[in-house]
């Protein structure tokens, strides 16, 4: 039967011509399909080719809000009709994009306010298996919240940032507490534009009722809300699920791990944790080390128990603990091909319901833990912060029967890839001016000297529809050949990792100026900033570089830029459009939702701009993408007057007893 499986589905991928090597540049997860099409069982790849997209709803030029449409309007000719209720193109798009952005705001916010909510029960003493562990954090932030420190107890410290970040998303009125660490002229811009988030929950809520029928029928209103949304997300909901991890898990630092399948290992009980809340993990991290778990992983024939991540909550656990890290979105059914998983527990976001029918080929036992994530026919145990432990630890012995009843074939893919992650903003402005004299003042100067031309931040999703992290490959090795110093979180991290660009050898590939600096700094090209919700962390690096001077008095000043490449999810137009907000030239690849030539269309694409924002952009070659970006970066020097690199100048000792004096 199963044979007759695989021969069907190889006549069907022969049917819609899926060339493996055509759908993915990673070795092991081209392994992995050509063992599931053997095995009979189909993946995201394989539905993608059978799946074709809705030429219409990819445009955004249909409109389903009401019981009157569906309405479709023709992307060929945008402004020939309306919907029933007399909608334009332009209030659809608008509208569409909107929902886009308020369910990617809500996913963002609903994580950092969960994770707000473990912080008090911490604070308070009621969670007890989780501890407040870099009190540094805790003060820092506390500080820049304007509350007080000195002489204080942490634990009243620490009430007060909860109370101070509550308002984060429960505020109706006034300005949300992050803004204090947005520049000055880049505030002074959003204040001007009406789009300084209040609190997230009222701001999700406002922008879904605008876009009901009947309400805002005016795209510009709607972006306008749309910013407000999304800046509460980038500054507010994603920025506090940032902080709170850091104080209760630690500020990551870097260190030196692999990623890819070949992280598995045969011989031991192998748990993967997919998902992207860290409590999961943290509680996973004691339970793979408990030594009665260990000791039955043994009676049962392992050599121990092999933890690895994957996704999100993988990258922060790769950045804090070193845990090795198997794949990234695209690559999630396809590590369960090897055969070799033997659990896999998943909270939330970017699950796809594909797996549980994977994992069910293979014997890997798959659990939900959030009681916003079920899916249907998963067994479902949940993750209770008060005593995580109960959850954590029947998930490892799940996997250690299921080590010991192992039926079928193993195939591991044989690839390991080393690199460095673990670079927080708190370490880069370490790394770059020591203990003492921590400070992005080199990074500027490098920047105002020409050896590096500016900052890319290369973030988001894998996507089926396109060459499996093809795109982002490709654009960072031209940015950086560029001299174009780049930041990553996310999938694109990973994608960049198992290309082996996480080393400080990798700097060979990098233009002489920025090959210079990370040779001088000992530093890849590429830095890792964490999981896709620390896309705050490339904001508040930012604000910081407009802090120390030189480049400009807001983030629209910067030579800098970003790009999603193979984006797929709505958080991913939050996030672009947080960017956006906060002045950055940010573009995507795939598609675009939105019907060139439209009103709507140039108001993203360059109206924006004109209003003192960043602006959107699109393209789907990473080639064409890296020259947009690089053109932009290129513009901004120019205006900062930087456009021509300065001479190296030696210091003398009079010199540097200035450098000493400031």
């Amino acid at each position: 039967m199963e044979e007759e499986k695989g021969k069907k589905i190889e006549k069907k991928a022969e049917k819609k011509g899926l060339d493996i090597r055509a759908v993915t540049i990673c070795d092991a997860t081209a392994q992995m399909l050509r063992k599931a099409e053997r095995d009979g069982v189909e993946t995201a790849f394989h539905r993608a080719a059978d799946m074709k997209p809705c030429p219409i709803g990819a445009d955004s030029a249909c409109c389903k809000h009401c019981s009157m449409g569906p309405c479709r309007l023709n992307s060929k000719d945008p402004y020939g009709k309306t919907g029933v209720c007399g909608a334009t193109i332009d209030t659809i798009q608008a509208r569409n994009f909107a929902r886009m952005v308020a369910s990617g705001a809500s996913a963002h916010t609903d994580h950092g306010m969960s994770m707000l909510d473990v912080f008090r029960e911490v604070v308070t003493g009621q969670i007890t298996d989780y501890k407040i562990k870099d009190t540094n954090k805790l003060e820092e932030v506390a500080k820049e919240l304007d509350i007080e420190t000195e002489g204080r107890e942490t634990k009243d410290i620490a009430m007060d940032v909860y109370h101070e970040l509550e308002r984060t998303y429960t505020q109706v009125e006034g300005e949300i507490p992050f803004a204090k660490r947005v520049p000055a002229k880049t505030l002074e811009t959003w204040r001007k534009n009406g789009v300084v988030p209040r609190g997230s929950m009222r701001e999700i809520m406002e922008l879904m009722h605008r876009t009901h029928i009947g309400v805002d029928q005016d795209f510009e209103n709607i972006t306008k809300q749309c910013t407000r949304t999304a800046l509460s997300d980038g500054w507010g909901g994603s920025m506090v699920a940032t902080e709170i991890s850091d104080i209760l898990y630690g500020t990551p630092t870097p260190v030196r791990t692999e990623v890819n399948m070949g992280c598995l290992k045969e011989d031991h009980v192998n748990v993967i944790i997919h998902g992207h809340e860290p409590n999961l993990f943290e509680s996973m991290l004691d339970s793979v080390n408990d030594p009665s778990l260990i000791q039955a992983a043994k009676e049962a024939g392992a050599k121990g128990i092999n933890l690895v991540g994957m996704c999100c909550s993988g990258t922060e656990m790769l950045m804090r603990h070193g845990i090795p890290h198997v794949g990234n979105f695209s690559s999630t059914e396809a590590v369960l091909v090897t055969g070799a998983v033997d659990t896999m527990g998943v909270d939330v976001q970017c699950i796809m319901q594909g797996l549980a029918k994977v994992a069910d080929c293979y014997g890997t036992k798959l659990f939900t833990t959030n009681p916003r994530a079920h899916i249907e026919g998963v067994e479902h145990i949940e993750l209770n912060e008060h005593k995580p432990r109960e959850c954590t630890d029947a998930i490892v012995e799940h996997a250690i029967i299921r080590f010991k009843n192992r039926n079928l074939p193993i195939e591991i893919p044989n690839i390991r890839n080393l690199g460095i992650h673990g670079f927080s903003h708190e370490y880069i402005n370490y790394m770059l001016g020591g203990t003492f004299r921590s400070s992005y003042t080199p990074l500027n100067d490098n920047i105002i000297n020409g050896r590096i031309r500016g900052v890319a931040g290369v973030v988001g999703c894998t996507n089926p529809r396109v060459k499996h992290d093809y795109v982002h490959v490709e654009l960072v090795k031209e940015l950086i050949r560029n001299d174009v110093l780049v930041v990553q979180t996310g999938c694109s991290q990973i994608a960049l990792a198992k290309a082996g660009l996480y080393t400080p050898e990798a700097a060979h590939l990098a233009g002489s100026g920025l090959k210079e600096v990370c040779e001088t700094v000992g530093m890849p090209p590429v830095l890792g900033v964490g999981s896709c919700v620390d896309n705050s962390r490339i904001l508040i690096a930012c604000a910081e570089m407009v802090r120390v001077g030189g480049l400009g008095n807001s983030i629209a000043d910067l030579p800098v830029a970003g790009a999603a490449p193979e984006w797929m999810s709505e958080k991913a137009i939050s996030i672009g459009h947080y960017f956006v907000g906060s002045g950055v030239y940010t573009v995507f690849g795939v598609h675009f939702p939105i019907v060139e030539g439209t009103k709507f269309h140039r108001h993203l694409f360059e109206g924006l701009e004109e209003l003192g924002f960043g602006k959107w952009g699109f393209a789907a070659d990473p080639f064409e993408m890296a020259r947009m970006m690089i053109e932009h970066i290129d513009k901004k020097r120019k205006a900062l007057g930087i456009d021509k690199a300065r001479e190296r100048v030696l210091m003398d000792m009079a010199d540097r007893q200035k450098l000493e004096a400031a």
